[in-house]
């Protein structure tokens, strides 16, 4: 009997933390692409980005994106490529509101269909942030996510599904899922202990975690985002529970307690463990299959296979 294939999420990024939090953070084009090169090498098979302006500020600008996106092809990287239309809580992501509370800004979130990707995050959320001393506002209706369900349809991107409780998934998910705004498998990433930060957000535990699997759309895969110190446990319970892994310093900037990591290092970690299961980390081209991922969608540069050795 065959192993079980897992697929190995890489956030390199993400649109909160400093280089200030921990330097080995990547926030340019550059830096990006290549942690990603090698976090594909250890045995990542998709890679969620962030984009971030030369100051480090957060930014859904597609011509950033595409030049992370681009560099990553070329150096000749099959990895699977998810772009954020979720931003961040700085930079060109936040506007101030009257009554001193902030807005995440629409019109800069959907920016981030524009660069080519063959994934892009899609947070059907209304959430209320607090970083900073700022209040923010993820301010999602149905009809926002729906705008962005029907835009990354038409530019032939996979949505990944990001929620960060059970109602989230029962209501606008199921719903858009429900109007045929995505084939099946739906790929549904679970954002687990950012309950402090994110309003009406769950903690992680295995107890709740399973709540949450357990109310999936028919038909659904999903990994899990356990965020700080819950990113090692949260993803050993997704893979004992059929799941996919996610890792990166967007999550977690922390190998252990007072030890900053790397994105490599955290990469390299999941994988162990994955093979310590008895699973094996999927490659990009197995990650499509089971995404159902059509290959040729995206218009970034051809995939160069030459140039890529998947690590043993």
């Amino acid at each position: 009997m065959s192993k079980r294939k897992v697929i190995v999420t890489i956030a390199p990024t993400g649109g909160m933390a400093r280089k200030s939090q921990n330097p080995h953070l990547p926030t340019q084009p550059e830096e990006i692409a290549e942690d990603v090169v090698r976090c594909c090498n250890a045995g990542a098979s998709v890679a969620a980005i962030h984009a971030r302006r030369p100051d480090d500020g957060a930014t859904c600008n597609a011509d950033i994106y595409r030049d992370i996106n681009t560099r990553i092809r070329a150096a000749g990287c099959d990895i699977v490529i998810n772009n954020s239309t979720g931003g961040g809580v700085h930079g060109d992501m936040v506007r101030e509101l009257q009554g001193g509370r902030w807005e995440i800004a629409w019109e800069e979130r959907i920016k981030g269909m524009e660069a080519g990707a063959e994934m892009c995050t899609l947070d059907a959320t209304t959430l209320n942030l607090s970083f900073g001393g700022r209040e923010i506002l993820m301010d999602t209706p149905l009809s926002r996510a729906r705008e962005l369900a029907v835009g990354m349809k038409a530019r032939g991107i996979k949505p990944e599904w990001e929620v960060f409780a059970h109602t989230h998934i029962l209501q606008d998910v199921t719903t858009l899922i429900e109007e045929d705004h995505d084939a099946t498998p739906h790929f549904i990433n679970l954002v687990m202990n950012v309950h402090r930060n994110f309003q009406n957000a769950m903690p992680f535990s295995p107890r709740y975690l399973q709540q949450m699997v357990d109310v999936l759309p028919t038909n659904s895969i999903f990994c899990v985002s356990g965020i700080g110190p819950s990113q090692l446990e949260a993803n050993v319970a997704a893979l004992l529970l059929g799941g996919h892994a996610r890792v990166g310093l967007e999550d977690n900037l922390y190998y252990r307690q007072g030890e900053l990591a790397t994105n490599v290092q955290l990469t390299e970690r999941i994988v162990r463990l994955i093979r310590e299961l008895d699973m094996e980390p999927a490659t990009p081209e197995e990650a499509r299959q089971i995404m159902g991922l059509q290959r040729g969608s995206s218009p970034l540069p051809a995939f160069a296979p030459a140039a890529m050795t998947q690590a043993a």
